[in-house]
């Protein structure tokens, strides 16, 4: 008997499902076991779902969701979407591992700013205090006491990160680094009595780092601010029907937190009182804002565009939806582009290239400074940090235009490609509601029915009210004078103008209000 063929390596099928619970095979996923939780993480993230559990073992991905945002189906083409680019990724980076050499490296991004400033804040004063000063050579000291000078202690103390990290890639890659470049030429310098010149390595190693860190900051604080979830402090509903401003920090599965016209919800949970339109653009894309009311999910990082809810916390601070999003990005722009890896493999090769021509000059003109000089002249740094810079650069100048990319491997991706698909509303449309045609009923003008329309949503925030007030303005008509206007929630608005009761909504609150 023919056994089951098996489908391809990178597609995904439904191997079992429930309402808002499906199972998903993908072979891929048994050679993915390294990145097997940033792609749990991933596929969490997406809008409609709740967890996500990855086993490499069984090759399957368990995923819960809210089967009102999305079918099994969606979830499985998302599923093969995200597996499928770590694989294709996997394989590039393997493929580029067998193609050169690779040495261990620093993870700049994981270095505060303010630390590396610092370190060039204090190698700027004592190298500007020794000029000031006039230092002299402490090449003419006892060998031991080249290394108490100032400089050379300033040094010493700040040289720890580097030579750790290039003593490290010796010892694991059984390479030398840049770092391990950039050690020697400190070493060398304070053994050699130039304890200004090791200083001088020091600070212009930092200095190139700091521009590297700086700009990967910046790209992580604009994905920050572009996804943000909301104010530092919200409002907190307290079992007496009182409410309290608390951090967000604070705030825990459970609670009853306010959310007013205008403010972003700070918690995924469930409305139990109130209704409101809420902008989800953020998390679903749904440009238009969506009506809410008790029992509906909402998540954090939406806005309350008219009315108000109260909210039954589920998730709460890096547990929910947007927070998930903002670290998978972070995590993502880390990722390394193939050119990227490219100049790793190139600046990886200069190193040795160094080490030999300092060699070189110090058999041929048996002169340390000379040879310390070719240590000095780092060939390698060049390479490999301007590539990461420009990546990161470009990763931030996005963020701050509103598109979020994953990683440099995928900004890369875009030399190649030749086809680009857009989501229509709002990029290619401007996803604002207008008033297209009016039909009246007969013994009332376009113009009457349109301004009577106005009064009673004149009062109103919603999209389609602000369709009709702009074509009065738009046209010089006039708003007739109005009564206060009453939210019908879910239905409409009503007003009265003289004598006449003026409903504007919809047909169930035409046809609840005997209107033919």
């Amino acid at each position: 008997m023919l056994g089951r063929r098996e489908p391809p390596l990178l597609q995904a099928e439904i191997v079992h499902q429930l309402p808002g619970r499906v199972r998903i095979g993908i072979r891929a996923l048994r050679h993915l076991g390294s990145v097997a939780s940033t792609i749990a993480e991933q596929v969490a993230s997406h809008g409609a779902a709740n967890t996500a559990c990855v086993s490499t073992v069984t090759t399957n991905i368990l995923v819960t969701y809210d089967p009102d945002l999305a079918s099994a189906e969606d979830m499985r083409a998302f599923v093969e979407s995200e597996v499928s680019g770590h694989a294709l990724l996997a394989f590039k980076e393997e493929r580029l591992a067998r193609g050169g050499v690779s040495v261990a490296e620093r993870r700049l991004q994981e270095e505060p700013v303010r630390e590396i400033a610092g370190r060039v804040a204090i190698t700027t004063a004592t190298l500007l205090l020794c000029w000031l000063r006039g230092a002299q050579s402490a090449a003419e000291l006892p060998f031991w006491r080249r290394f108490t000078t100032m400089p050379a202690l300033t040094a010493i103390s700040l040289a720890a990160p580097i030579v750790k990290s290039g003593w490290h890639s010796l010892r694991t890659a059984r390479r030398p680094n840049a770092d391990t470049l950039t050690s020697t030429a400190i070493l060398s310098s304070l053994l050699a009595g130039q304890d200004v010149s090791a200083l001088t390595v020091i600070w212009l190693a930092d200095i190139a780092e700091l521009l590297t860190a700086y700009t990967m900051d910046r790209t992580r604080n604009a994905i920050r601010d572009m996804l943000a979830v909301g104010e530092d402090e919200v409002w907190r509903l307290r079992e007496d029907g009182a409410e309290e401003k608390v951090h967000v920090d604070a705030l825990q599965p459970g609670d009853r937190v306010v959310a007013h016209a205008g403010a972003k919800v700070s918690v995924d949970g469930v409305v139990e009182a109130g209704a409101a339109a809420v902008d989800q653009a953020s998390i679903t894309g749904e440009f238009l804002p969506a009506q809410k009311g008790p029992g509906d999910q909402v998540f954090a990082g939406t806005v309350v565009t008219t009315g108000s809810l109260v909210v039954r916390a589920e998730k709460v601070g890096d547990e929910t939806a947007v927070a998930r999003i903002v670290h998978m990005v972070e995590e993502a722009s880390h990722r390394k582009a193939a050119i990227q890896m490219a100049a790793d493999r190139l600046s990886a090769q200069f190193i040795p290239v160094n080490f030999a021509l300092a060699a070189l000059v110090l058999m041929i003109t048996r002169s340390t400074t000379r040879a310390l000089n070719m240590l000095i002249i780092d060939y390698s740094c060049g390479v490999r940090l301007s590539t990461a810079t420009a990546l990161s650069a470009s990763i931030c100048t996005a963020a701050r235009a509103g598109i979020l990319v994953k990683g440099g491997n995928y900004l890369e991706q875009l030399d190649t490609a030749d086809t680009l698909i857009f989501d229509k509303t709002g990029t290619l449309t401007e996803g604002t509601p207008m008033l297209t045609s009016i039909v009246p009923v007969d013994g009332i003008s376009e113009r009457r029915m349109v301004e009577l329309a106005a009064a009673a949503e004149e009062a109103s925030t919603h999209p389609l009210a602000a369709a009709i007030l702009g074509t009065v303005k738009r046209k010089g008509w006039r708003i007739p004078e109005h009564g206060p206007s009453t939210v019908r929630v879910a239905l409409g608005m009503e007003t009265r103008v003289g004598r006449s009761t003026i409903r504007v909504g919809s047909r169930r609150f035409m046809q609840s209000s005997g209107v033919p």
